[in-house]
């Protein structure tokens, strides 16, 4: 008697691909554990060499920042703080959207251009492609306003200097004797090449393997594909959202452990002063950033199909299973 294969059901304790619950959990400890023990060797590490004569002059000839162009502006404007709330927001959504369509196996509905029915493509896609419109052109805005108001000198190099500088800061930041900086007046070079990467490598990476996948790549364009074959596009485009989220966590976890009531008010309030103290005690950047979180808490619950099929229906016509 032939033996019946074996095809196991998914239950409520399976989420996420094939893992359970505890799984997931085990999973996470084990990774948290590891990373703890990796940090305390990094930092270990570091704190030996910053001891050492030749790092400590290293350090002095290079404390992790240099001097930016007499005509760079200081301080930041009320419209880059916009520009970062809704990119935080945009970002959100789109890894959201991202990993839901990623991951789903039997969509809840599908959507198809009123003039095209026969171009079928599921309401997680739809949702993700729409809010990858919405960031591009918030990052559009942002890179225009960014060089009309010499505010690009803050985070694209201007220097050599940013690459020891760079590793300078590094190693401050991983023995745990972190650089003074003030933001308001100028990022340290790590962060100045971190937001750079972001703004100038990560982000266009994003948008031209996203556009690659998507339904509006010419799909009779044989020479085009073959220059850019789609699984190039698949191949990249994850890993830069892996990147991104790393970014966004590494990102939150400084501003909020290096002053965060200062930082806060740089970034969400449009208040600072040269002297990095001045600040230090403002709660209200901390209550605007609060009032952010809230939005986008907000915003994560409302991406469900009840509340998404209204709005899909105004761009084209949605079926539901």
């Amino acid at each position: 008697m032939a033996s019946t294969p074996r095809n196991p059901q998914r239950g409520s304790s399976r989420v996420l691909g094939d893992l359970t619950v505890a799984q997931w959990i085990g999973s996470v400890v084990l990774l948290s554990a590891a990373a703890l023990v990796l940090a305390v060797f990094v930092v270990l590490i570091a704190r030996v060499l910053v001891s050492l004569g030749p790092f400590r002059d290293f350090l002095v000839a290079y404390p992790g920042t240099y001097a930016l162009p007499d005509v760079a502006p200081v301080g930041i404007p009320a419209w880059l703080g916009w520009q970062h709330f809704l990119n935080s927001l945009f970002l959100l959504l789109v890894i959201r959207s991202g990993l839901q369509f990623r991951r789903q196996k039997r969509p809840d509905a599908f959507w198809s251009p009123r003039g095209n029915k026969r171009r079928r493509i599921s309401l997680a896609l739809w949702f993700h492609q729409a809010i990858d419109v919405l960031w591009m052109a918030n990052g559009v805005v942002y890179v225009v306003l960014l060089f009309a108001t010499g505010q690009w000198m803050r985070i694209v190099p201007t220097s050599w200097e940013v690459f020891p500088n760079a590793v300078s800061a590094a190693l401050q930041y991983a023995a745990l004797d972190w650089p003074t900086e003030n933001g308001w007046v100028n990022y340290n070079s790590l962060q100045q090449l971190s937001y750079f990467a972001i703004t100038f490598v990560a982000a266009p990476l994003a948008i031209v393997t996203g556009v690659r996948l998507s339904g509006v790549w010419p799909k009779g364009a044989e020479r085009l594909n073959r220059l850019f074959p789609a699984e190039w596009a698949r191949r990249i485009h994850f890993p830069v959202m892996l990147f991104f989220v790393v970014f966004i966590a590494v990102h939150v976890f400084l501003v909020l452990a290096t002053g965060a009531l200062r930082n806060l008010d740089h970034m969400y309030a449009a208040r600072g002063s040269v002297d990095p103290d001045a600040f230090a005690a403002d709660p209200t950047g901390l209550l605007l950033f609060a009032a952010s979180l809230l939005v986008m808490a907000a915003a994560w619950i409302a991406a469900r199909p009840s509340l998404l099929i209204p709005v899909a229906r105004l761009f084209g016509d949605v079926k539901q299973r």
